[in-house]
């Protein structure tokens, strides 16, 4: 099953695709979904200028694309050959060979390379922060794929509450996510909270690395975010991620306590503070803090597709995807979006 339509979709008009019951509604409907008691989960990562392009010192040209958040003096990615973003992934060509000491231009400052595993990469720099970050600004660019010829500007692919720059790709199930939303939400008992995921690449164009995806990312936990959760699940509440990122940092998070002395055992609860996130979660997984998620649209193969799985059986994913074929709706990360519950 394949969804046709690529177009982007104004923030104000995302559709959003119900699973389960097949509805397909307006997004602004989505406090009427939702019940009093229940608590939404946003990551308010801003999204970076995460496409850089360079030249090695004998003048090959190349792109970086960044897999994390900026860390000082050092930047890590992955190699793509000469050309934008026109030209579909897995159709440019090869990056020129970096190996650990070469030095490069990126976005117009000098850097050396410090690590390099095949196309992965780690830049060195000794431009100050502060610079180093201006100049990232002004000559990166969003990550975007062939299926959006136009350019997209920065602004497009931020969220209303973005907050610190961490996400390389835009953890894009909350650009619908607009201000009168999010009022709604609060004036239905629905309690909102925040945690900062580093939404990492979506693909790489190279399919070793692509199946190796969701890579490793960094992820923090307020505590009044932990604290929410825990009040949440004690008063019989939903926990709803805006996203997979929420899903993978919560879950990720999660704390198992030993049973007691009687032999009872105390719910999950969520730690707060920072951490990684390993975890890949498929049908065999079991949630234990997420009950529900808004996502993008994804189909059988995708990494997100298998995380969505283990909301509700691959079975009604394909009728739900079936309905979204019929309605018309349109998929990747600036198209409308669905809703589902264990």
């Amino acid at each position: 099953m394949k969804l046709e339509r690529t177009a982007a979709i104004d923030r104000f008009n995302v559709r959003l695709l119900v699973v389960g019951t097949g509805d397909v509604v307006p997004f602004a409907t989505l406090p009427r979904l939702l019940r009093a008691g229940d608590l939404v989960v946003l990551n308010d990562a801003a999204t970076l200028p995460a496409s850089l392009h360079g030249r090695t010192a004998l003048g090959a040209a190349f792109e970086l694309r960044l897999s994390g958040p900026i860390a000082p003096h050092a930047l890590r990615g992955v190699l793509l050959g000469d050309g934008d973003h026109r030209t579909r992934t897995e159709n440019r060509g090869a990056p020129p060979l970096l190996r650990v000491g070469d030095r490069v231009q990126l976005a117009g400052f000098p850097a050396t390379v410090t690590s390099a595993t095949g196309r992965m990469v780690e830049l060195a720099t000794r431009l100050p922060d502060d610079e180093l970050w201006q100049r990232i600004y002004a000559a990166g660019a969003p990550v975007q794929y062939a299926h959006r010829p136009e350019l997209i500007p920065l602004y497009s692919v931020q969220t209303a509450y973005a907050a610190r720059p961490w996400a390389v790709e835009m953890p894009s199930a909350g650009r619908p996510l607009t201000w009168d939303i999010l009022l709604g939400l609060r004036a239905n008992g629905i309690e909102l909270a925040t945690l900062t995921h580093a939404a990492g690449l979506s693909s790489t164009g190279d399919d070793a690395l692509d199946r190796a995806l969701p890579w490793p990312e960094r992820y923090e936990i307020p505590r009044r975010t932990a604290d929410a959760v825990a009040r949440t699940k004690a008063n019989g509440g939903r926990v709803i991620a805006i996203g997979t990122t929420v899903v993978r940092a919560l879950e990720s998070a999660v704390v198992i306590e030993p049973p007691r002395c009687d032999g009872t055992v105390a719910p999950a609860r969520v730690a707060a503070g920072s951490g990684v996130a390993t975890l890949r979660i498929d049908p065999a997984y079991t949630p234990r803090i997420v009950d529900g998620l808004v996502s993008g649209l994804h189909v059988p193969g995708e990494s997100h597709f298998e995380l969505l799985s283990a909301f509700a059986p691959r079975e009604i994913l394909e009728r739900a995807l079936g309905g979204a074929v019929a309605h018309d709706l349109s998929t990747h990360e600036l198209g409308d979006s669905c809703f589902v519950l264990r």
